[in-house]
């Protein structure tokens, strides 16, 4: 079993992530490399107490993972990155 806090390293805080999140109700993360779409699922429904409703990841060219949670529309991704701190 994989810990929730070892598959999230942390939330992206760009200018264009906060775009998203305002127009998509999407929030973007960097990942583990070795961690799978369910397993992402998991570990941002646990402890963020959100559902996301779809997850798209990528593999960024420096070797990164990169990972779309885009949320059911009864959560407001701007309201979680406010409470995590992202915004």
């Amino acid at each position: 079993k994989v810990d929730h806090y070892a598959i999230i390293k942390f939330p992206l805080t760009t200018e264009s992530v906060v775009k998203k999140i305002e127009d998509n109700n999407t929030m973007v993360f960097i990942v583990d490399v070795k961690a799978n779409k369910y397993q992402i699922k998991q570990a941002v429904k646990k402890p963020c107490d959100i559902d996301p409703a779809k997850v798209i990841t990528l593999i960024r060219p420096d070797g990164e993972k990169k990972e779309y949670v885009r949320l059911a529309p009864d959560y407001d991704a701007l309201d979680i990155a406010n409470k995590i701190g992202i915004i």
